[in-house]
């Protein structure tokens, strides 16, 4: 998992549609997206999922699925996002199977300690910073925080919460393999532009850090 990782969120949609700025964004070299649906129905979020995955395939973009194993089975996703309170990982990727792309959050070091058990594909790192769109979360890592996980853990790193164009350099130099990005992408009148700007800067900072992108 590397590069700039859209999660999208309904509520900062506020210029466009979700499926114009997936399209968008991934058309500036976004990596892959996640369906996140706090509050659609079941019904909703299958069709959401279906649409989206009619944008990403042909991209081959992956589309995770937040929290709901079952949405993800549903739709065919390429994988699911799962937090500490959603169903517990070897049963999620018992029922997804062995290729389907699982992440974790990770909230706490207890956290961390216990996902290096785990055959994950990624750990989310939530939050680096504190963020308007994740209200129940810890508190935030911090770069200092971002970097410890980065000397420990075996998994790759997907960081999350409060990033933006301004703050992708330290967070990728702290260890971060992929930005997790809702509303710097999701809010922007120019999805296109911003989602580039984004990879722009996680590419330059891991290729002068001899770090393949």
């Amino acid at each position: 998992m590397k590069g700039i990782y859209l999660v999208t969120d309904q509520m900062a949609c506020t210029h466009h549609s979700l499926e114009t700025i997936v399209l968008m964004a991934i058309q500036a070299g976004v990596s892959c997206v996640q369906l996140r649906e706090k509050t659609a129905d079941t019904r909703t979020f299958i069709q959401r999922a279906l649409a989206l995955k009619a944008i990403l395939k042909p991209a081959r973009v992956p589309l995770i699925i937040n929290d709901r194993v079952d949405i993800a089975l549903a739709a065919g996703a390429d994988g699911v996002h799962i937090g500490q309170s959603d169903m517990p990982y070897p049963m999620a990727r018992r029922i997804l199977g062995p290729d389907a792309l699982i992440g974790l959050s990770v909230e706490t070091w207890a956290d961390v300690v216990a996902a290096q058990d785990l055959d994950l594909d990624y750990i989310g790192v939530s939050p680096v910073f504190s963020t308007p769109t994740k209200t129940d979360t810890k508190d935030p890592w911090g770069l200092a925080g971002l970097a410890r996980i980065n000397d420990y853990s075996r998994h790759p790193l997907v960081a999350i919460g409060g990033l933006n164009a301004d703050n992708t350099v330290p967070v990728v130099t702290a260890g971060a393999d992929a930005l997790a990005v809702v509303s710097a992408i999701c809010s922007a009148r120019d999805p296109f532009e911003a989602a580039q700007t984004l990879c722009t800067h996680f590419n330059h900072t891991r290729t002068s850090q001899g770090t393949p992108s």
